[in-house]
């Protein structure tokens, strides 16, 4: 497109610019043999009026005009100047005076109109100019037909060296247009240069890169969004990768969760097929395999859970907080006696807009963390407040805590800081990530803060 744009230009230039310098040549020329020409038809009318004027003088004297028009027209031709003019006489057309003999040659075609009009006319001859006037004597001389030339040579020579020299300051300039043109272009074209390369190092992967911003124009401003384009292509492509891999980590993480219940199913049912077992080792093979198939049958339950929160929407009402609590409380009672745990609830808000059934989930499943979290004696609080303007829920204990980077993962489908434990306690670690999509779906914020050895707690921010 530089390219392009260069060659469009300078030949536009071009075009002009010497259609400029040849009409103004044209012009000049014009008006050179304009000047001649008149200078030519002046000096033409002087001599035939003073020759008038002398034919007159010389008949008064009785004298033959035909003898005497040597003598006559000589000193007119030495009023001419130099040798640049000449003068010739004709009557009836035969030659009776010349002192250029270019005329005998030419006369012919330099006949002058009937009316007594004179004519001028441009002709060359041996490699010069001449400007010729032809015209009649007044009556009663009008068988007389005075010639009158001159030399235009010098003229059209200085003309033809300034038209010269105009098309060489022409070429000159040119030549300096056409490398200040592509200095030009290349700066304008400099940031679309940059763009195309940018654009190809995006393409290859190279997603950082970004274009230098100068000036205020519309180049900066195509740069600015170009850049603006950029960053949201390297944030969503960020966001692909961080998809893709929590993606393959979910699948890890299933296939993992599911190979141990299945290798244990498996095993203990090929050992019941091989083996000659009693009444209590058959008993006990039964129990562990019913107590895997659990395991899946929980896993399955949950990535269903799990599946309808992301797909379907959810119906929202007004909740009363006190009788939520009060269900959270009877459902996890046989847990907290079992560990003697003591659990506290307090609200400074009376009703929270949303699903009954998932809220009270979402407060079961972190209340049951946060029991797993506590030894036998520990406290866990749970309370419901205003923070900012917004209804925000926290759950808050007095357990093992965690480390920033078990708290950075907490929420992912499978994970479990601890696995050993979380097995022993029948988690597939997808409690948390059902929590995430249930406050996710009330237009809510879930995050945890935690500390090793001092506990964590839990905070759900609504923002309707």
């Amino acid at each position: 497109m530089k390219h392009r744009t260069f060659l469009t230009t300078l030949a536009l230039f071009l075009f002009f610019f010497n259609l400029g310098i040849f009409i103004i040549s044209v012009a000049i020329f014009k008006d050179t043999v304009h000047r001649a020409e008149e200078r030519s038809l002046g000096e033409h009318y002087f001599i035939a009026s003073a020759l008038i004027k002398d034919f007159h003088v010389v008949e008064s004297r009785g004298i033959n005009i035909e003898g005497s028009l040597s003598s006559l027209l000589q000193p007119y031709s030495y009023l001419s100047g130099d040798k640049k003019a000449g003068l010739a006489l004709y009557k009836d057309n035969q030659l009776v005076y010349s002192n250029h003999d270019t005329f005998v040659l030419q006369r012919n075609s330099l006949e002058p109109p009937k009316n007594g009009n004179r004519v001028a006319t441009v002709r060359k001859a041996d490699k010069k100019t001449y400007v010729i006037v032809s015209g009649n004597l007044p009556i009663p001389y009008d068988f007389y037909t005075l010639i009158y030339t001159y030399d235009t040579t010098d003229a059209i020579r200085s003309w033809s060296y300034l038209k010269n020299m105009l098309f060489l300051a022409g070429f000159v300039l040119s030549v300096l247009l056409a490398f200040g043109l592509l200095i030009i272009l290349n700066r304008i074209f400099k940031p679309l240069k940059q763009i195309s390369q940018t654009s190809k190092n995006i393409a290859n992967g190279a997603y950082e890169t970004r274009l230098p911003i100068y000036g205020h124009d519309e180049l900066s401003e195509m740069a600015q969004s170009f850049n603006h384009m950029a960053e949201e292509i390297q944030h969503q492509m960020a966001e692909l990768i961080d998809t893709a891999d929590k993606k393959q980590q979910f699948i890890d993480n299933f296939a993992h969760e599911l190979r141990t219940p299945l290798t244990a199913i498996y095993g203990y049912a090929e050992y019941m097929q091989k083996a000659v077992l009693s009444e209590d080792d058959r008993l006990s093979a039964l129990t562990y395999i019913m107590s895997e198939s659990r395991r899946l049958q929980t896993i399955a339950f949950q990535l269903l859970e799990l599946a309808n929160l992301q797909n379907n929407q959810i119906t929202c009402e007004e909740q009363k907080i006190s009788r939520l609590f009060e269900m959270v409380k009877q459902t996890l009672h046989g847990k907290l006696a079992e560990k003697n745990i003591y659990i506290e609830f307090n609200s400074e808000i009376e009703t929270i807009w949303g699903d009954a059934c998932l809220l009270e989930s979402l407060l079961i499943n972190l209340i049951d963390n946060a029991i797993k979290a506590c030894g036998k004696g520990g406290h866990i609080f749970v309370c419901a407040v205003h923070e900012a303007g917004k209804k925000t829920i926290l759950i808050r204990d007095n357990g093992k805590g965690m480390t920033p980077e078990v708290l950075s993962q907490i929420m992912e489908p499978f994970y479990r800081g601890e696995k050993s434990r979380s097995r022993s306690d029948g988690g597939a670690g997808l409690g948390l990530a059902i929590c995430k999509q249930i406050a996710l779906h009330h237009g809510a914020e879930l995050s945890f803060t935690s500390f090793p050895g001092k506990g964590t707690t839990a905070k759900i921010t609504f923002t309707t």
